[in-house]
This record gives C-alpha cells, structure tokens and sequence, in this order.
C-alpha cells in the first residue's frame, strides 16, 4: 500500500476507530484502510491498543491518533463538505449532530469527537462567489443560520 506524501492526522482521546468508521460509513470516497495496535504500552494505552487507524474522508487521507486528553480539537481546523442539494446538506448535517455532535452557526458543525464540518451548498458558495449584492445578500441571510437552508440562499441571491 502507498503511503500518501502528505497525510493529515486527527488527535483523538482513544475512539479513533469508531470516528474512522463512522467517516466511512457517512461519507462516498471514504474507508477505513488500516488500524495499527500500540507494540508497547504508551502514555495514553497499553501495549495491543488501537495506536493509529488509516482512513480516507470524501478522498482526503488521514492518520487517526490515539493520544489520550492533552489537545483537543476547535474551530481552527475543519473539513468543509460541499453539498449538491437540500437533501445531501440535510443528510450530511444530521448524520453529524444527529451522532452525538453539536449544532453551530453558518453551516458549521461538530462531530462527537469534536471534529468541526463545515456543511455548505454550492449554491452559497456560488452566490458569495458572484459579488455584488447578491453575496452581500447571501452572506447577510446565512449569518442567521445555522444548517444552510438552500432556498433561503437562493431567495436571497434574487434579492427576495
């Protein structure tokens, strides 16, 4: 198996398989692709302990890491899913907050292990993308949301 040149690694308390897993089952273009047991005891487990878990999110490879307590995960990283539809925006975000994570605001969620999602549909990006009034519009009605509503977006690029 090739390893990936640049690979992006999560620091979990100890459920670094479960949150892979569920990743997986979640998200197309997503497996779960290795999971290394600790030969030794380590700070935060003992020896035959999952250590590390390989996994891909929507094709982006990453390393699982069983670290224990010492750093938790914020805002400052997030992975940030771009949606078709209503239905897939909705899917997505319940399968996150409906999973033990949190709701946020302006499409930002929380899984239960802290990872933040930035849930957001094309046509919010389009809109903000355009300029002009038309972003000032959709930026203005998606700072009073939390899930994005499409057709709210959509309203707003008319200007109604």
């Amino acid at each position: 198996m090739a390893v990936p040149k640049n690979t992006i690694c999560l620091w979990y308390e100890g459920d670094a398989e479960a949150a892979a897993r569920f990743y997986a089952e979640t998200f197309p273009d997503s497996t779960v692709s290795a999971v290394h047991r600790a030969p030794a005891d380590f700070p935060s487990g003992k020896a035959g302990d999952v250590l590390t878990v390989g996994f891909t999110v929507l094709g982006i490879p990453c390393i699982g890491l069983n670290g224990g307590s010492a750093f938790k995960h914020s805002e400052a990283f997030s992975f940030q899913v771009s949606t078709e539809d209503q239905a897939e925006t909705d899917r997505y975000w319940t399968a996150i907050v409906g999973n033990g994570g949190q709701e946020s605001v302006c499409g930002w969620c929380k899984d239960k292990w802290g990872i933040s999602w930035q849930i957001t549909p094309r046509v919010l990006t389009d809109a903000l993308a355009a300029g002009g009034d038309e972003a000032k519009r959709a930026f203005e009605a998606m700072m009073e949301m939390t899930k994005i509503d499409v057709a709210a977006i959509e309203a707003a690029r008319r200007g109604g």
